[in-house]
């Protein structure tokens, strides 16, 4: 038999004190970081053995998700992870695009200069990562790229906002890479964002924020749309 670690390795061991908020943190940063891929299967009994603690925590976590819309219980013992239709991931883009760029509007006029230089370590860390085809290290560090920004607005009720959207949204992410990369027609736009920053420039720093959801996005739409052409085509007989 599989070892658990193995069959679920998205998620870390947890220590003992207050485990049903670090179960639910570590299954949140698996699905923000797109380390759980849409209609992946899990079961509480494998998750709670990789993450060496008993089912309870583990159950009360997955039913919290499953109220946030990021899990699907279908059934006692059916949980997956939930994707997003093409039309629910344009709308949830259209919501993001409001919400994340007020977010990297405040960030302008608040970040501090040691934040930017860490927004600037994660986009290194993610070209890195996809120059050596290795799309975990890759989704984590445009989590903490995007992640960093929004908590620089200093706004918590906007940056939790934005969080519950990226509980559905992450997951999406794990289609990126091979099959969707992120591309540009120019330069990257997390460089203009930084950019932005720098210049304490709300304008600007929205509008590159903008552009990298809208670039940055479109091979996953057009992904999405082949897929769902294709599930839609039979063959004629």
């Amino acid at each position: 038999m599989a070892d658990s670690a193995e069959i679920f390795p998205f998620v870390a061991p947890v220590g003992r004190e207050n485990l049903a908020a670090k179960v639910y943190a570590e299954l949140q940063a698996a699905l923000f970081e797109g380390r759980m891929r849409p209609g992946q299967r899990l079961k509480i009994r494998d998750l709670a053995a990789a993450m060496q603690v008993s089912e309870t925590p583990v159950r009360e976590a997955v039913v919290q998700l499953a109220r946030e819309r990021a899990l699907r219980m279908e059934a006692a013992r059916s949980i997956t992870v939930a994707g997003l239709s093409l039309e629910q991931y344009l709308e949830l883009r259209t919501i993001r695009l409001e919400l994340e760029a007020l977010a990297a509007e405040a960030a302008a006029l608040r970040i501090q200069p040691g934040a930017i230089d860490a927004l600037a370590e994660a986009h290194d860390r993610l070209m890195a990562a996809e120059e050596a085809g290795e799309p975990i290290p890759a989704n984590r560090a445009n989590w903490d790229f995007h992640h960093g920004l929004y908590r620089a607005a200093a706004m918590p009720e906007l940056l939790a906002i934005i969080e519950n959207i990226w509980l559905r949204n992450g997951p999406m992410h794990a289609l990126l890479y091979p099959h969707a990369r992120p591309s540009y027609p120019g330069r990257h736009r997390h460089l203009d964002i930084i950019d932005g920053l720098r210049a304490r420039d709300p304008s600007a720093t929205r509008i590159a924020l903008c552009a990298d959801l809208t670039e940055g996005g479109a091979n996953l739409v057009a992904y999405l749309g082949r897929l769902e052409r294709e599930a839609a085509w039979t063959p004629p007989k």
